[in-house]
């Protein structure tokens, strides 16, 4: 009978405990079966998986798992570990819906997470500690974001003002609270960093996917009262794109042995080998498209001393769209949308071209882009029907 009623007093009490989660405001991000809320921003397919209650990271490539929705004034908290020694990752807050031109890291305020490895290898090859850098929890704005630190710091770069982060394999708890553009980040139960004026202040929320294996769990929210911030401190709104490369292969292009031997993908870039121009060589994609807005990031190699540039060329419903004004040697985000009778090409914000379709366009067809001789190199490619 007394082991009877204990057994009831102790459900009793952990259904309060239950109960009382359930009724302080937070809710559950991740499901612990699968990614529903979740968007991968860029990464291949088998990149961020559910498994026995956690979201599992390859770490390859380098990119991001994101929420289907903005998020304002929040606390969030969550517990992560990594699995090698010297792991990286991250958690970015108020971040954009896709990668910033140029980079596979998405616009916003990312939370380190660094395992202590990294930093003992870091001393190890340099013959003293890192003064740029700690594996205890620094928060610091990236790729356009801005954010005045709090306490020790360099740059925007908040250090913590102690060391309480715990090394693979262990757990980590986070809690982040951010009201009005204010952050601050507690590790395993106490304050250590943060920041102030950030810019964004409302955008998705993401895991970061960067180089070695990483696991997340009890990932919770509490939303709070909105501050209302200008349209200039919110991340853009996700409008439908899609990544269509893996940043790993050719997964969902056409190959054959021509364009095996002149595109490769190397470290989330896709890239084309100089040579001969070879239409034979172009690279399709395995999708046919109707109308739709392709969005890209360009490089094309800096030609030859005395020679000139060519032009990339991109082939949409069967048109051949030049990109003119592409700055060779650095990358620049490009959009191209067909809809109707007319595609529309825009170069970053800016409408750089239009075009009118021939009356006997192709109502559907793939997305490719031609081999025009010189190397070039492209990554975060997105595209969505319209």
């Amino acid at each position: 009978m007394k082991t009877f009623l204990l057994t009831i007093g102790l459900t009793a009490f952990c259904a309060a405990r239950v109960l009382a989660a359930d009724n302080d405001g937070f809710v559950t991000l991740f499901n612990g079966r699968d990614l529903s809320g979740w968007v991968n921003a860029n990464c291949a397919p088998e990149t961020w998986s559910a498994r026995e209650g956690l979201i599992h990271c390859t770490g390859r490539p380098t990119g991001a798992l994101r929420t289907a929705r903005q998020y304002e004034n929040f606390i969030l908290e969550l517990e992560w570990r990594h699995l090698s020694k010297g792991g990286n990752s991250g958690v970015f807050l108020w971040g954009t819906p896709i990668a910033a031109p140029g980079v596979p890291f998405l616009r916003g305020i990312e939370v380190q997470v660094l395992d202590h490895g990294y930093a003992e290898q870091y001393e190890k090859q340099n013959g003293r500690k890192s003064d740029w850098f700690t594996t205890h929890g620094d928060v610091f704005p990236i790729h356009g974001a801005t954010m005045k630190p709090f306490g020790r710091h360099r740059g925007e770069r908040s250090f913590p003002s102690e060391e309480r982060s715990k090394g693979t394999p262990e757990w980590n708890h986070y809690r982040i609270v951010c009201t009005n553009g204010v952050l601050r980040l507690s590790v395993n139960g106490k304050e250590v960093s943060g920041g102030e004026d950030c810019n964004y202040r409302k955008g998705y929320l993401a895991l970061e996917s960067e180089g070695a294996p990483v696991e997340f769990r009890n990932i919770r929210l509490k939303e709070l009262p909105s501050s209302h911030p200008a349209p200039n401190l919110i991340a853009p709104e996700d409008t439908g794109l899609r990544t269509i490369f893996t940043g790993l292969d050719l997964r969902g292009w056409k190959t054959n042995a021509i364009t095996a031997q002149r595109w490769g993908v190397r470290g989330e870039r896709l890239s084309l080998r100089a040579g001969e121009a070879n239409p034979d060589a172009t690279l399709w994609s395995e999708k046919d498209y109707g109308d739709a807005e392709f969005v890209f990031d360009c490089r094309p190699a800096k030609p030859a001393e005395g020679q000139p540039m060519t032009p990339p060329n991109v082939v949409v419903r069967g048109v051949e769209v030049k990109l003119p004004d592409a700055s060779a040697g650095n990358y620049q985000r490009y959009s191209v949308a067909a809809k109707g009778n007319e595609i529309v090409v825009k170069r970053g914000d800016k409408e750089s071209q239009r075009l009118t379709l021939p009356a006997d366009v192709k109502a559907r067809g793939p997305l490719g882009f031609r081999d025009h001789g010189a190397a070039m190199e492209l990554m975060n490619l997105y595209a969505r029907e319209l």
